[in-house]
């Protein structure tokens, strides 16, 4: 039999805090709800899903509301309107279900079923149960599990890493749109741009190159896929599960970085309709249309269907990009324990822009442009196009059992014509690129979970296997196209559209083939151990205008191994080991391929889950190791290509990245969500191929202090219809420096704050406005600096803006 699920804690809204005293809470909690027992209140709930209904009720009587989530799945409640005191609304509203709320001592209230009902009399379908991790509806700025870590479904505290879940509420209150601004808000996160449309994403100072959609990894690996893959829109999206650390068990190639797992919205039995239209600064309009329902009368098919269209023009000058979005997805029960879900969705991204950014001066000093310096030409275009298709088979069998087949396709495609400014000899020239890209990518994973007995405990295990495919072919060309440019007099009318001849080609094929296994052992009522392994196979060709690649990697074992002990009901102590591979095409003297780079990562930690998951804290210290890294050969005559040039290695490059990572993320009262992290991460060469480097910072670019905070709190009594939120972010300097040429050359950014506010009213329980201010304080800053003068990389930051949203749920 399955392990059941542990009773997890729902809040209608919530916030965060940075310091949670376990008794000072409680109180405050009962003081709370004991003065909204005894008044009554004006209710308006509209009959629908339980869940849904009970956290409107919280949110509206100020009450804390304990159930396993497998009490409201599947179950309907009647609504409730009108003037009600709290125990008499809970009793209506959870008329015909079968439960009944009971009070508790500390003020709040907990469901109990009061009817002896098997499963199949609760009506509980599969896709509730596949949903049971979903945080849209929750009001919450924490998830009740993820299995990003290693497909087991663990709670925040159970998962023996560092772990981040940005929720739909999180994603709403925050007007988050894009991925982009998931990893902005992600502590630990950094997000680096070498051009407005060309995002990366690091973690403990590696960069994250693979992004995964429901569990399944999509390489952003190289510089043209990364150009190729456009930041997703988060319309369709109900979460982000992060994983910070080497993440090799579920990813197998990759940096020792961060896992970031998008999860796409499930359709839903009951029927919704929600409208969204938002209107900012700059000209910035979008809209949003999300419509799920069951699609026959026994609901065992369910679709639902979201679309998105935004038009934004910029702070910069000519700049406007447009974006289409449409996304479906149908879910079936074949049987009462086999679900079967196909979807698929198209972004498309129109862009008016140039390739590059601001430049600085020959020494790296700061020219002091205005922010709506635009330096590219109106001519300028980047294109792209992804088409998404997904599959997905699950059944459950009687012994907890589960057997899962999931498949993801992605089409992407690229057309640019953009434009970059050059330092060269003194002289801002004009560089122009056009380029096209098809980049085809397909995923598909099947496995096997479920409890297992052992030694008088209950364990669990998975076994599994994937296969993952990457086809790119790219072409064009570059030249340049104005030489001696005018910074502080730029025309971007002025050059003529180019016809830039094709000169460059790169076709790659990258295959990818894993089995893996985690297992979950219960060795004592306090101490929990996960262990897991992966067996890979990577095969990789290339054809280039220079030249032709073809390198393996055959049976590449992959570790994982933590331990959880906990403390008491609330806390746990972790430590944890994993680690992660990455092919390289460097040869050694004897012209053998060096091994793949290995990055190891060890962690120790405390966890704190309190009111019953509501919310969670952690603080963690951790040090990664990527070693193997290729180091040339001090003796290059001992190369067999010495006499042409060619350039033999070594496995001896060393990374070491070490630091801290304290993380608060939940609900401190019913209405008061928050989430906050600090993190320090120092990254530094060990052993490299200029000796020089060894000692110094891996990537100066990248901040080694973060520190992000945000938070929404509703309002009570007569302003409950009020909410008021905000987020701040704090990082530490960052510089790049060097020689170009025979100039040296410093480029620097302070550090720097923002400040971001926002506040929420809601008329009437259909319609929601709220009204967002990013950079409430106009700070001019570089969210990314160049490498170097050569190449204009500089990119501003967001002036002050504001966006205003409303809501409408049919």
């Amino acid at each position: 039999m399955a392990t059941p699920m542990k009773p997890r804690t729902f809040f209608a809204r919530s916030a965060l805090a940075l310091a949670v005293a376990a008794s000072a809470v409680p109180a405050a909690l009962v003081s709370v709800s004991a003065q909204a027992q005894s008044q009554q209140q004006e209710f308006n709930i509209q009959a629908g899903a339980l869940g849904d209904a009970l956290n409107r009720f919280g949110q509206q009587a100020g009450i804390l509301l304990s159930y396993p989530s497998s009490l409201t799945d599947g179950r309907r409640s009647p609504g409730l309107q009108g003037q009600y005191g709290v125990d008499e609304g809970l009793t209506r509203l959870l008329s015909g279900t079968g439960l009944q709320a009971q009070r508790q001592a500390n003020g709040g209230y907990a469901l109990v079923l009061v009817e002896a009902l098997s499963l199949e009399a609760t009506q509980i379908s599969s896709s509730a149960l596949v949903r049971r991790m979903d945080t849209e509806g929750s009001g919450s700025y924490t998830s009740k599990a993820m299995q990003t870590a290693t497909k087991l479904p663990l709670s925040i505290r159970e998962t023996p890493q560092s772990v981040t879940v940005i929720t739909r509420q999180r994603m709403d209150d925050q007007a988050m749109n894009n991925l982009e601004d998931v990893v902005q808000s992600t502590p630990g996160l950094s997000l680096i741009k070498a051009g407005p449309e060309r995002p990366t994403f690091y973690a403990r100072g590696f960069q994250v190159d693979n992004i995964m959609y429901d569990g399944l990894p999509t390489s952003t690996v190289s510089g043209f896929t990364q150009d190729t893959i456009a930041s997703a829109d988060l319309a369709i999206f109900d979460r982000a599960e992060v994983v910070r650390g080497a993440t090799g068990l579920m990813q197998g190639a990759g940096n020792p970085a961060a896992a970031i797992n998008l999860v796409r919205k499930r359709p839903t039995e009951e029927t919704r309709i929600k409208v969204t239209g938002s209107v900012g600064s700059w000209d910035r309009y979008r809209t949003d249309v999300d419509a799920s329902s069951a699609l026959n009368s026994t609901g065992t098919l369910r679709g639902r269907i979201v679309t998105a269209y935004e038009n934004n023009k910029s702070f910069e000058d000519v700049v406007d990009k447009e974006r289409g979005l449409i996304y479906g997805i149908l879910e079936a029960e074949l049987t009462e324990r086999t679900v079967f879900t196909f979807g698929a969705s198209m972004q498309n991204d129109n862009s008016t822009k140039g390739w590059g950014g601001i430049p600085v001066a020959a020494d790296g000093s700061d020219l002091n442009l205005s922010r709506s310096t635009y330096l590219g030409n109106t001519w300028d275009y980047w294109d792209q196009n992804n088409t998404f298709a997904f599959a997905g088979l699950e059944h459950r069998f009687d012994n907890g059992w589960k057997v899962n087949l999931t498949a993801n396709k992605i089409w992407a495609r690229l057309n640019l014509l953009a434009t970059k400014v050059y330092l060269r000899n003194g002289s801002y020239d004009q560089g122009v690129g056009d380029y096209s890209y098809v980049d085809n990518q397909s995923s598909y994973d099947v496995y096997a979970s479920g409890p297992f007995q052992l030694f008088g405990h209950e364990h669990e295990l998975v076994v599994g296997a994937n296969h993952r495919e990457e086809l790119f072919d790219g072409h064009g060309g570059g030249a340049y196209t104005h030489i001696g440019m005018d910074l502080g007099n730029w025309n971007p009318g002025v050059v003529p559209k180019p016809n830039v001849g094709e000169a460059w080609l790169q076709k790659n094929d990258e295959t990818q083939q894993g089995i893996y296994t985690t297992a979950r052992f219960s060795l004592a009522d306090p101490l929990t151990a996960i262990i897991g392994g992966r067996l890979d196979w990577y095969d990789y060709e290339g054809e280039s205008v220079w030249s032709d690649e073809q390198y393996k990697v055959t049976r590449h074992i992959t570790k994982y191994a933590g331990l959880i002990y906990d403390l008491d009901a609330q806390h746990s102590v972790y430590v944890s080991y994993t680690d992660i591979f990455k092919p390289q095409n460097a040869f050694d003297s004897g012209n053998r391929l060096l091994k793949p780079i290995e990055g190891t990562n060890y962690e120790v930690g405390i966890k704190g889950e309190y009111f019953d998951g509501a919310l969670n804290a952690s603080a963690a210290v951790f040090r990664i190791d990527q070693e193997n890294r290729a180091k040339e050969l001090d003796d290059q005559s001992q190369c067999p290509g010495f006499a042409n040039f060619v350039t033999c290695f070594e496995a001896a490059g060393k990374v070491r990245s070490e630091g801290v990572e304290l993380e608060l993320q939940g609900a401190i009262t019913p209405g008061w969500q928050l989430a906050a992290g600090y993190t320090f991460t120092e990254a530094k060469y060990r052993k490299d191929a200029n000796p020089e480097n060894e000692g110094r910072l891996f990537d100066s670019a990248l901040p080694r202090h973060l520190f992000k905070v945000s938070t929404t709190y509703q309002l009570s009594g007569a302003w409950q219809r009020w909410r008021v939120g905000g987020a701040l972010y704090r990082q530490n300097s960052v510089y790049s420096k060097g020689i170009n040429g025979t100039t040296a050359y410093h480029i620097e950014q302070d550090g720097y704050t923002l400040v971001d506010l926002s506040l929420g009213f809601k008329p009437t329980e259909k319609i929601d406005a709220q009204l967002n201010l990013n950079n409430a304080l106009d700070k001019k800053y570089y969210q990314s600096i160049n490498t170097s003068p050569a190449r204009a990389e500089s990119i501003y930051g967001a002036p002050r803006n504001l966006m205003v949203t409303v809501k409408y749920d049919f």
